[in-house]
């Protein structure tokens, strides 16, 4: 046997090796893939609701880079040497994993082609249809913080290019929403030597103002105006907060708190802002940076109306020994049960007879404070009726009616989207099915 023979039959043998090690790796990413995909079906959480990716097949190379960068869990597996969607519902839409494929063979998509979804009219400068009202941030589709900063920040710069100096409004510009893309669209128009002024329904910080104090933001590194880049991967929402705060203060933006916008006229030359505190403000543009959960939606049950009844939970740490109903089945409810059950008695009321589209270590937290009795979970259960003291909850699959001593119920029932609002201002809206948006970040 000749050293050239040897030498082609050990090379052969260790192509041979390689390779069967490399199918049993391949073979054990689909079966892992497999077994999590059957456990989301069952969950509920396989089939997206709201913005996704979508992978296709014929360009992946299944280099797993878009797993890697998601930050979210098991949103994607390999299978058959190709990325494929697990827990589809679970993705906040931050599109980490379309940035992060090397052959862009993922794209975002709003909606499947069984559920649609309500978007506005915006086009590539964020415009609506109607001159001169901007759309940013969550209510376009896309969300998280990172892509609201930016298309604050853009949008802006869009609107910069259209306002004319010697206009008599009141204002260049006036954001309504004080969450992530505002107070970027209000740092870029202090930037860009616009007049603007945020009008805000609630509370500085919009939709993560309404977080469970002690919730962490997901968010990734991001550029602010008149701030430069900063990198915060886990955050609270305090610290977030104490950002916003900062920078609205040294740069002097204004602000006006609990003035819910109630309609928006196009005027001649200008647009006519009305609030629901009988405020007249006049603009030359209008940019809406509010989500699409709009106003928290009620339960219409008896006694709802109460001081105790609240739709989001704040300084959760100031309330102790109280007799607590927390109505709801998604993460919200679920991670506010959980920070109230160490100093109260809580109650978890949802009107499901199993929790769905939890993210993982919610559905384990809520159900280990279950078995040990930290949390009382109800199913199948609906909120009947609240007085001063008490609550009436009624089982679906009877006719009991349960009731408790109560001192707080928090309802977390989603929200109602503005649709009505954006209509009557002329916006047009569409139900989209499968609608592929493209990423501005």
């Amino acid at each position: 046997m000749s050293i050239e023979f040897l030498i082609y039959f050990v090379v052969f043998l260790f192509s041979i090796i390689v390779l069967w090690l490399y199918l049993r790796r391949i073979k054990g990413n689909d079966l892992i893939a497999e077994e999590k995909i059957d456990k989301a079906k069952v969950e509920g959480v396989h089939e997206p609701i709201s913005l996704h990716p979508v992978i296709n097949p014929d360009i992946c190379i299944g280099s797993g880079a878009c797993i890697k960068a998601c930050p979210e869990e098991d949103i994607l597996g390999l299978k058959n040497g190709r990325a494929v969607l697990i827990n589809a519902s679970h993705c906040v839409g931050h599109g980490a994993c379309f940035h992060a494929c090397p052959v862009e063979a993922i794209s975002l998509r709003i909606g499947t082609e069984k559920r649609g979804v309500d978007l506005p009219h915006i086009n590539q400068n964020y415009e609506t249809n109607v001159e001169g009202i901007f759309i940013a941030g969550e209510l376009g589709g896309m969300g998280l913080i990172k892509n609201s900063v930016e298309q604050g920040k853009q949008a802006v710069d869009s609107i910069a290019k259209k306002i004319t100096k010697s206009h008599t409004s009141q204002y260049d510009l006036i954001i309504i929403g004080a969450g992530p893309a505002g107070i970027s669209a209000s740092l870029q128009a202090k930037k860009s030597g616009l007049k603007a002024i945020i009008l805000e329904q609630d509370t500085l910080g919009g939709t993560v103002f309404s977080f469970p104090r002690a919730k962490v933001v997901m968010t990734a590194p991001m550029d602010i105006p008149l701030h430069g880049k900063i990198k915060l991967f886990r955050t609270s929402k305090k610290e977030l907060l104490d950002l916003w705060l900062s920078l609205i203060e040294k740069h002097q933006i204004e602000v006006k708190e609990n003035s819910k916008v109630e309609n928006i006229y196009k005027q001649k030359n200008e647009f006519l802002i009305k609030t629901l505190r009988n405020e007249e403000l006049t603009s030359q543009s209008v940019l809406l940076a509010i989500g699409r959960r709009g106003t928290p939606r009620k339960l219409g049950v008896k006694g709802e109306e109460l001081e105790k009844v609240a739709y989001r939970l704040l300084e959760p740490e100031f309330i102790t020994n109280k007799n607590i109903i927390v109505v709801g089945g998604g993460d919200s409810a679920i991670e506010s049960a959980l920070l109230l059950a160490d100093d109260n008695k809580v109650i978890l009321s949802y009107r499901s007879d199993k929790f769905s589209r939890l993210k993982p270590k919610n559905a384990e937290n809520i159900q280990k404070a279950n078995d040990e009795n930290k949390i009382k979970v109800i199913l199948n259960s609906n909120l009947l009726e609240i007085t001063s003291s008490k609550v009436d909850i009624k089982l679906n699959n009877s006719d009991e009616i349960l009731k408790f001593d109560n001192d707080l119920v928090y309802i977390f029932a989603g929200g109602e989207l503005p649709t009505q609002f954006l209509q009557n201002s002329g916006i047009e809206i569409t139900k989209r099915f499968g609608y592929t948006v493209k990423s501005h970040t």
